[in-house]
């Protein structure tokens, strides 16, 4: 006989269910060599086997048959039981990949609202904040109007009124300085009127709180006062006008101008 080539070191060890399948086919081997060994005229009817050999009767190769188809069949179901197990743990591990996936893409989608939310909150408020911004600045340069500042109707109020009338036109001029002229020229009424001097002779009587001509009155009539020369505050800002082209100022008029 040839010698084992195999390095037994490289021998893979027999498993269960090898070990039982040689067990059979050796015992099969067995009960057939035995069988054929029986004469052709040798009666069905079981013999006591000479001494020395072994006897194998049907029921025992049925028996053997028997055990090594339970035990491949039990092989058979442990793995289909082993497949199924790895079935239903693949299934499992894929189920909670979804679940999971599921999850992270819910997160992110709450995430992205949240910061959507987030950024329109903050542009609401950028808003808010520039709207009463420019409310402020509105309120601001908004002037508060001025009420219209009054004067009293007498000659105190005439002349108050002629000199703020005055000062925006530049022309020059005391409340004492007027005052004074209006008192010798008309003693402060307004509807005076000379007929008796040389004016009046030529057709050009003196009128008003300081006795103006009608030609001087149209001639230094200030913009923003009435055309009536009886006007009270007409007739001092043109008289006062005319003082202060002639004389400098209507302080400086002691007599008739």
């Amino acid at each position: 006989m040839l010698k084992n080539t195999f390095n037994r070191g490289h021998s893979r060890a027999l498993t269960k269910r090898h070990k039982i399948a040689i067990a059979g086919v050796a015992t099969l081997g067995a009960a057939a060599i035995a069988i054929s060994a029986v004469p052709g005229n040798a009666e069905t009817t079981t013999a006591e086997a000479p001494a020395g050999q072994v006897a194998y009767s049907s029921e025992q190769i049925k028996d053997v048959k028997g055990s090594v188809t339970d035990q491949l069949a039990s092989d058979s179901v442990k793995t289909e039981q082993i497949s199924a197990k790895h079935k239903a743990a693949v299934a499992a591990a894929k189920h909670r990949a979804a679940e999971a996936h599921d999850k992270h893409v819910a997160a992110e989608a709450a995430a992205k609202k949240k910061a959507a939310e987030a950024a329109a909150k903050r542009k609401a408020e950028a808003a808010r904040k520039a709207k009463e911004a420019a409310s402020r600045s509105a309120q601001r340069v908004q002037v508060k109007p001025v009420a219209a500042k009054t004067y009293a109707n007498n000659l105190d109020g005439w002349i108050r009124e002629s000199l703020d009338i005055m000062k925006k036109h530049g022309i020059p001029g005391s409340y004492n300085g007027i005052y004074r002229n209006v008192m010798r020229e008309s003693s402060g009424n307004p509807n005076a009127i000379n007929n008796w001097d040389i004016n009046a002779i030529n057709g050009i009587p003196s009128k008003g709180l300081l006795q103006v001509i009608p030609p001087t009155f149209s001639a230094y009539h200030v913009p923003g006062t009435s055309w009536n020369i009886y006007d009270p505050v007409a007739n001092i800002t043109a008289a006062c006008n005319y003082a202060a082209d002639k004389y400098g100022s209507m302080d400086n008029v002691n007599s008739a101008y």
